[in-house]
């Protein structure tokens, strides 16, 4: 479905709707700004209620999904959506920005956390279509802060990032599409938000009257169960400028040393998510399809009962960009796989379709990391084209190590 740009001030608000720019090309065409009186800028844009409190009365989310380096994300499956703060160069505190996105992000959080929600703004998220589609924008849904699955100090997070060798914070915040059901967000709920707050509550929808009156314990997410989908060669391959020069680098670095790169992987792996501990190489003549193994913990967080440690094998390929990892290098790692055991395979390249396929129509418990996810991880740990070359020297002193103990 799609609304027209001069239909825009009296539209309704529809899941999935396209709602189309202007053709003037020029900022006039945001559609954004005909549909709220929020401005024409911004990821974050914040509509104040008209009682003088100062007070939000709804916020919009806009995000393009294409910024590699603040990669927000939509999980349908469980409607949970991240959304990056709004200061993202270094030069300023983490509450200095523009809009002033972080510090309302400390706002509602703090009131999530409260007892009383009656002050909590609903939040609109739009993302753009695409380049093609000029500035057409989707509505993804209505959302609140925080999740039931995430627990209060993990739901708005300030984290460290590099850039050019200068550091800097930024907010990471978990938002809930909530479940709407088959009505549209009325008109009528929008205009009182900011013209009669108090008296608003009338016209939303319920599952947001069942959010504020029950926190985080009345969420009830839209979840749309995902079809199984093989990406292909592009999407295991793609990245920004940045991540595409350093898996270059990564790959002629071990052009000539396959074995170093279990070295690298092993370390990719680990900086990927810290749950996979005791990771330790194979000897390379009897590795048995393994390069490396090492356990998933599951851990309670505390200092008293054990975790949890699942016993996982990893595969380690740096192939060049045009080389695929087939059926016969994926087949060697699942027959390789243990009872009790699940398989890593992180390649510098993509697994091509067909293999692809066997493990996910036939169940088997490969985790796959490709090239885009590898450029990912390292952005993710301040791993750049500046300092890319120590990190794989102190890699490979590691190895040296390991060698002279063997």
């Amino acid at each position: 479905m799609k609304v027209v740009f001069k239909d825009l001030a009296n539209s309704d608000l529809i899941i999935d709707c396209i709602y189309q720019g202007g053709k003037n090309k020029n900022i006039g065409d945001d559609p954004l700004a005909k549909l709220f009186p929020c401005g024409n800028s911004g990821g974050f844009r914040r509509v104040n209620r008209k009682d003088g409190s100062g007070l939000p009365a709804y916020v919009i989310l806009y995000t393009s999904m294409e910024e590699l380096e603040w990669p927000d994300y939509l999980d349908e499956e469980t409607g949970i959506f991240r959304y990056y703060g709004d200061n993202k160069k270094p030069g300023n505190d983490i509450r200095n920005t523009k809009k002033n996105g972080n510090i309302l992000l400390e706002q509602v959080f703090s009131i999530l956390n409260s007892n009383d929600l009656s002050n909590m703004p609903p939040f609109f998220v739009f993302k753009k279509v695409s380049k093609e589609s000029g500035r057409d924008i989707q509505f993804l849904g209505l959302a609140a802060p925080g999740n039931p699955k995430i627990s209060p100090d993990r739901d708005l997070v300030a984290f460290w990032r590099s850039l050019n060798g200068n550091r800097f914070q930024n907010y990471e915040a978990y938002f809930t599409i909530l479940d709407t059901g088959k009505e549209n967000i009325s008109r009528k709920w929008i205009d009182a938000l900011a013209n009669n707050f108090k008296n608003s509550m009338k016209y939303a929808p319920p599952v947001w009257k069942k959010y504020i009156n029950h926190g985080r314990n009345g969420i009830e997410a839209l979840k749309a169960p995902r079809i199984i989908n093989i990406p292909n060669k592009y999407s295991q391959l793609q990245s920004d400028v940045e991540g595409m020069t350093c898996m270059e680098i990564i790959r002629n670095h071990y052009k000539d040393n396959p074995y170093g790169f279990e070295s690298c992987a092993m370390d990719l792996l680990m900086k990927m998510d810290s749950h996979f501990v005791d990771f330790n190489l194979t000897r390379p003549w009897r590795d048995g399809g393994r390069d490396a193994i090492g356990y998933y913990a599951i851990s309670n967080g505390g200092k008293v009962n054990h975790p949890l440690k699942i016993d996982c094998a990893l595969e380690a390929k740096c192939y060049g960009k045009d080389n695929g990892v087939g059926v016969k290098q994926m087949s060697r790692l699942i027959s390789r796989i243990r009872y009790r055991q699940f398989g890593i395979l992180i390649t510098t390249s993509y697994v091509d379709k067909q293999a692809y396929e066997e493990v996910v129509e036939d169940g088997h418990p490969v985790l796959i990391v490709t090239a885009s996810d590898i450029a990912g991880i390292l952005r993710n740990n301040s791993i750049d084209t500046s300092n890319i070359n120590d990190w794989l020297g102190h890699i490979d002193k590691k190895r040296l190590l390991w060698e002279e103990i063997l």
